[in-house]
């Protein structure tokens, strides 16, 4: 099934995320369905929060990217009550983008080390330091589970500068080749 990507301006994008318990109702099917969802809309990660659900869920599926990565061949996982611990490593700026805020893309600076804890798909924990562009991706969908977005890094400038298109989207102009739920 797919769901609606919620876009900027859903206030459950603005909440901080509650961790599960293993007997969370239909969580396996969940974790399909975001897969399903952010592979058609062409995403590497999407957080619970995006498609309304304001739980500790990640996904990443990284596989698209081997061709140029090859460390990423087969790279698909789902992070269950994820967390950062610390961060470490250099700053780091690239280029990113959000399924939540179609259409806008921005450099963003962040640490290229982190120390995650999380459970994974069959709830086994997981204690470790993930570096580079996987780091990357975690920290920007884990942001969305506490209620951060991309664009809060941003200065006020740049902010400022993609002022029009935040308000389009909050009036529900929103142009994605996807499913987007918008606020009314």
């Amino acid at each position: 099934m797919i769901l609606p990507i919620y876009v900027y301006g859903q206030p459950v994008l603005r909440q901080e995320a509650e961790d599960i318990t293993p007997d969370y109702p239909g969580l396996k099917e969940l974790i399909t369905n975001m897969f399903e969802t952010m592979e058609r809309a062409d995403g590497v990660g999407l957080a619970a929060p995006q498609v309304g659900l304001p739980i500790r869920v990640v996904v990443i599926d990284l596989d698209v990217l081997s061709d140029d990565m090859p460390e990423f061949k087969d790279f698909k996982r789902a992070y269950i009550n994820p967390h950062i611990l610390e961060t470490g490593g250099e700053m780091v700026s690239m280029e990113e983008g959000c399924l939540s805020l179609p259409g806008i893309h921005e450099s963003v600076k962040r640490p290229d080390k982190i120390h995650v804890t999380y459970l994974d798909e069959n709830m086994q924990p997981h204690d470790e330091w993930v570096e580079g562009y996987l780091a990357r991706v975690m920290q920007h969908e884990f942001d969305h589970l506490e209620g951060t977005m991309f664009i809060d890094h941003l200065s006020a400038l740049r902010k400022q500068m993609i002022r029009g298109k935040l308000n389009g989207m909050v009036n529900g102009k929103a142009r994605c080749s996807y499913k987007v739920k918008t606020v009314k």
